[in-house]
């Protein structure tokens, strides 16, 4: 398996899991969502730690394509999950990782907002 390949399932199982070790992020790392734009390392695991809080089912993704060249590793996927008021969350994503050093030192989440806003947002403000 590629290295790119293996980080990008490594990233998915620990966002599944509810926590982005430091072991797979440089020190440096930075990310970047549709809802949220440009936020730290210590920022964005604490979003894969309230996505977890507001899950039921936490969300499994399917990873339908990866695509990479240089330092940089592109992630077609989609999740299916169950959040804490019952409803099924479901969403699809592309997802760019920069890697460095065997490590993910970027990475930019690109998905459907409006099914964020309507689905999430409501747990994330009613302190979950």
């Amino acid at each position: 398996m590629r290295e790119a390949d293996r980080l990008v399932h490594a990233y998915f199982a620990a966002v599944t899991a509810g926590e982005l070790p430091d072991a797979l992020l440089t020190g440096d790392m930075t990310a970047w969502t549709t809802t949220q734009g440009t936020m730290s390392k210590a920022a964005y695991q604490e979003v894969i730690r309230l996505l977890a809080r507001i899950s039921r089912v936490p969300l499994r993704f399917t990873v339908d394509s990866i695509t990479a060249e240089g330092d940089r590793a592109v992630a077609e996927a989609r999740s299916e999950g169950v959040l804490i008021d019952g409803e099924p969350y479901a969403n699809t994503y592309v997802f760019v990782l920069r890697i460095r050093d065997g490590r993910i030192a970027s990475i930019a989440e690109h998905f459907n907002a409006l099914i964020v806003q309507e689905k999430m947002m409501p747990l994330v403000r009613g302190g979950q």
